[in-house]
């Protein structure tokens, strides 16, 4: 089974990471694919990095796991970065493969709501990642949950330090902080 983990990764941090090894080790899966979205439908407009830079940190957080992958697919393709369409793309692609949609319990409790949700149990297992304490939320498809850890960091909180010239030394792989500080990125607008 491959794995398919989305989302902005902006920037790509060890909470990211963390999760996916989990994930990566609970399921067996045979590869974990990192899926940057070029647009977000529910954070269009809003990525501090552009999708070539979101892309370049996690190709360098992952490097050094075979298992882990960099996915193209929806950074290739213009317009809103829709997961109904990926997986579409996807099956045409690898159409023997056995996919697994990797979803955090916040973003599941929004799953209805995504473009064409019902599709997307039909295209892979949905598992929804549960950190200690969150509540599997009820969904109208089958789903599996994989317990992960929990580390308290996000990305705002990346962003934040970086617009605040704190260190981000220890949040985020070293390759990406350099990539960080090379582009000069989430700095605060002069």
């Amino acid at each position: 089974m491959i794995g398919l983990f989305g989302g902005s990764f902006d920037p790509i941090h060890h909470g990211h990471l963390l999760v996916a090894q989990a994930a990566l080790e609970a399921l067996g899966l045979e590869q974990l694919r990192f899926v940057p979205a070029r647009a977000q439908p529910f954070k269009s407009g809003r990525h501090g990095a552009t999708a070539a830079i979101r892309a370049r940190m996690v190709a360098a957080a992952i490097a050094g796991e075979p298992r882990f992958a960099l996915e193209m697919l929806e950074l290739e393709r213009p317009g809103l970065s829709y997961t109904v369409e990926t997986l579409r793309a996807l099956r045409v692609r690898e159409p023997a493969a056995d996919f697994a949609l990797l979803v955090g319990a916040d973003a599941a409790r929004d799953l209805p709501l995504w473009h064409e949700a019902a599709a997307l149990s039909g295209l892979a297992t949905i598992v929804v990642l549960t950190r200690p304490g969150a509540v599997l939320p009820e969904l109208p498809w089958p789903v599996r949950s994989v317990p992960v850890p929990a580390l308290e960091i996000s990305a705002t909180a990346i962003r934040e330090r970086v617009a605040a010239g704190q260190s981000i030394q220890y949040w985020v792989p070293d390759p990406v902080a350099r990539i960080i500080h090379d582009a000069e990125l989430y700095l605060p607008d002069a």
